[in-house]
């Protein structure tokens, strides 16, 4: 097994793209500046397609899940590798536990199921057998956010990525497309030790280009601007690029950083883009409080205080209805997103 285990841990870790095989086809079509989204795919999808790739490439890869498997995608890995695959059952608690015992006996467990359970029901079997010591588990939570949908509250992570990020140890993806989903994961397996991962239940716009290559701890300008920047996650990557076309109309030209590895947070390039531009916004299917537009506070409030609008879900939880309704709720759209640059741009002094 490749591993990074006498790297750093704030070093970029380089994706080793023999890893992953066919997993996704171009992305975006560039007309002049404006990014055409092509199709959709859901980042759940990619995880399992890439799993079983995974399992060929590494015969210690052990996956573990919680009575989920149609719904993780973990059953075509289960398929090809019934000996390697463990059904739990609805105990969360009990599979992580279990996959910081396949860590300790030399195994790659990768242990699944929602969002949710990965991080509220489990937490502390997370924090204490797998964080603390440092284990070599990969935590794949699919459904996170409001964009589960009809299931409602109970099954919509709004804090998981607070939760994790707060863990000594833990690294925190938060992947925007399928495409990047695929190759995180196969970063994240040949890595040392524990990772999050959260990924989404619908489909969401494809966005990168075919030779993108996922690196831990990077953020990747997507988009160039000086009137702001808009640091993104997840599925409002696909949403800053479409403000970032509106704004462009306007003569208005921002910005837009895919913020893909929540920790460890590359500092260089937000304080970087924050220097260009003056006025930032963030971008993230979670709760404002703890996730990405924290973490980018606290980069720009120890280093490069500017003007800042964070858009994500405020103090309140989700409810039941389509993800579109629940992303209009929450104020995760496009609309919300040019205004709130708006707003940034009319703070700077810049």
């Amino acid at each position: 097994m490749q591993t990074a285990d006498d790297q750093p841990k704030d070093e970029f870790v380089e994706f080793d793209e023999s890893a992953l095989i066919e997993c996704s086809q171009l992305m975006v079509s560039q007309k002049g500046e404006e990014a055409v989204m092509q199709k959709k795919s859901s980042t759940r999808e990619a995880y399992g397609r890439v799993l079983v790739k995974l399992g060929k490439r590494y015969p210690d890869l052990v996956v573990l899940d919680a009575d989920l498997s149609a719904s993780t995608k973990t059953r075509d890995f289960a398929k090809n590798y019934p000996e390697r695959f463990f059904d739990m059952g609805i105990a969360e608690q009990n599979m992580m536990g279990t996959a910081a015992g396949f860590a300790l006996a030399g195994k790659i467990p990768c242990a699944s199921t929602f969002a949710v359970f990965a991080t509220g029901r489990a937490y502390d079997q997370v924090r204490n057998a797998i964080a603390y010591p440092g284990l070599n588990v990969k935590i794949i939570a699919t459904h996170a956010g409001v964009s589960v949908g009809e299931d409602g509250a109970s099954h919509q992570t709004i804090e998981d990525i607070s939760l994790m990020r707060t863990l000594p140890n833990m690294t925190v993806i938060v992947p925007a497309d399928a495409q990047e989903a695929a190759q995180a994961v196969a970063a994240a397996i040949e890595m040392q030790g524990p990772v999050y991962i959260r990924l989404g239940r619908p489909a969401f716009p494809e966005i990168l280009q075919e030779d993108y290559r996922f690196r831990i701890g990077r953020a990747v300008p997507l988009r160039d601007g000086s009137a702001a920047v808009i640091f993104a996650a997840g599925v409002m990557v696909s949403m800053a690029l479409e403000a970032a076309s509106s704004l462009a109309t306007e003569g208005v030209e921002v910005a837009v950083v895919n913020v893909s590895t929540i920790k460890p947070l590359d500092k260089e390039t937000i304080v970087q883009m924050a220097r260009k531009t003056g006025a930032v916004v963030t971008a993230e299917e979670h709760s404002i409080y703890g996730g990405l537009g924290s973490a980018v506070a606290e980069v720009l409030g120890e280093n490069y205080p500017v003007p800042l609008e964070r858009v994500g879900i405020r103090d309140r939880f989700g409810e039941s209805g389509s993800p579109e309704q629940l992303l209009e709720v929450c104020g995760l759209t496009v609309k919300h997103l040019v205004e709130a640059v708006h707003r940034a741009i009319a703070r700077s002094s810049k």
